[in-house]
């Protein structure tokens, strides 16, 4: 609810689904819904347990499965949720679908690298994948960055354990061969994981599992990074003045590396535009979770998506 009024205050429309009840008492206690905030109610929710995907085959009413209802309809434009990632994907399966020749949805997370953020896939929407789908995990990907980012041409990498084609397991090796001989996608090779924020590709392509492990210990290593830094700079007289003076700068660099940056990724191969965030976002990753769906979808995500796989994508 914090979140959504942040948002809503720098112009975002927001509809809030869940129990009407519960979400206007939080309303009222923070002055009351303000105009281009509504709520629509939904009697039920997920939880974040290892069943919660499995649940919402049999629950109707929850505020997942009503919000993405309202996708579907076209009464929203866009479901952001930091609900279950399992749960969320299986929602935009069951209610949403595919787009047309998309055998896998992903999940690209947007990463800070150089001048220009990196789109990285999948990042744990399938812990299981064939070699076709990280080939149209590119091609997703490659349009996303192109109609958000602005970026032409984006650049293609495969996340590996070496640059050369043969390095990696039998999924990256095929998945090579396939992305090499792609016309249709800028491919400039492996990448190693060490160079995943060197600014030398703009799509990083990897399967669900591998993303998701690379993404949280980078979260982890930042977190760890600054409590470090921030108990040198304790540490001493002379650390402390050292400390406030490099303050500014290290705010900067720490805005720059926060997950609550970009608040939500987008969940790209589904027939509509769903965004899935950290379960333990806060207001700040709530709002601008809000903001950056809404800025994709004034981009042209979905039709840019929607071209990229009209010409066909590779399958199994």
């Amino acid at each position: 609810v914090g979140g959504a009024l942040l948002a809503a205050a720098e112009g975002v429309e927001v509809v809030l689904v869940g129990d009407s009840e519960v979400l206007g008492r939080e309303l009222n206690a923070r002055g009351g819904a303000p105009h281009g905030l509504h709520i629509v109610h939904a009697p039920d929710q997920v939880g974040m347990g290892d069943k919660a995907a499995a649940e919402v085959r049999k629950q109707r009413q929850t505020s997942l499965y009503v919000g993405t209802e309202l996708v579907k309809r076209g009464e929203v434009a866009a479901l952001v949720t930091m609900g279950n990632t399992g749960a969320a994907m299986a929602t935009a399966l069951i209610v949403l679908g595919r787009l047309k020749g998309v055998e896998r949805p992903a999940l690209g997370a947007v990463l800070p690298a150089g001048d220009q953020p990196v789109l990285f896939l999948d990042v744990g929407a399938n812990a299981d994948a064939r070699s076709s789908h990280l080939v149209q995990f590119a091609h997703l990907g490659s349009a996303y960055m192109s109609a958000v980012r602005g970026v032409a041409s984006p650049r293609v990498a495969l996340l590996s354990i070496g640059e050369e084609p043969s390095k990696g397991s039998m999924l990256v090796t095929e998945t090579h061969e396939l992305l090499a001989h792609d016309v249709r996608l800028n491919f400039v090779g492996n990448l190693e994981g060490r160079a995943l924020l060197s600014g030398e590709a703009d799509v990083v392509v990897t399967d669900g599992f591998t993303g998701n492990v690379c993404l949280k210990l980078a979260e982890g290593m930042v977190s760890m990074l600054f409590d470090e830094l921030r108990g040198a700079a304790r540490s001493s007289v002379r650390a402390k003045i050292g400390g406030a003076l490099l303050l500014p700068a290290l705010r900067g660099v720490r805005e720059r590396l926060d997950y609550r940056h970009y608040g939500a990724v987008p969940l790209l191969g589904v027939d509509g535009a769903v965004f899935v965030g950290h379960g333990r976002s806060d207001e700040r990753a709530v709002a601008n979770g809000l903001k950056n769906a809404k800025h994709a979808i004034d981009q042209g995500m979905l039709q840019a998506l929607g071209d990229a796989v009209s010409g066909g994508l590779p399958r199994a």
